[in-house]
């Protein structure tokens, strides 16, 4: 009986857990005329729920485990892609921001003042 107690209570939270990242997606979807998505494992922090925008707009969102990030997809109706290749990457549309950010990273350089 408790076993099966503990097992609700984690389904439970599990399905909070999506509801709130399903949110999220629906919010950034609309923000940018619809998303479409991928998911990637990222160790012991979770799965990383990449997010593009149809206008080429981009996020990400961290859920705890796989279960949870499809389920948040699910329940966001969010297509997902099995990679991230680079048909699906070349609709992000990065600008000044992400290119100098990257590179100050990369080249060792100085830190974006924008960000």
């Amino acid at each position: 009986m408790a076993d099966t107690t503990a097992a609700d209570a984690a389904d439970k939270k599990q399905e909070r857990a999506a509801a709130k990242l399903a949110k999220q997606i629906g919010a950034f979807a609309r923000q940018h005329g619809g998303a479409e998505g991928q998911l990637a494992h990222i160790g012991q922090a979770g799965t990383r729920i990449v997010l593009v925008g149809t206008d080429g707009g981009w996020g990400d969102l961290v859920a705890s485990t796989y279960e949870v990030a499809r389920l948040a997809a699910e329940k966001a109706g969010l297509t997902l892609h099995e990679e991230f290749d680079g048909e699906f990457a070349a609709r992000v549309k990065t600008g000044p921001y992400e290119w100098t950010r990257m590179a100050g990273i990369q080249l060792g350089g100085a830190d974006n003042p924008a960000a």
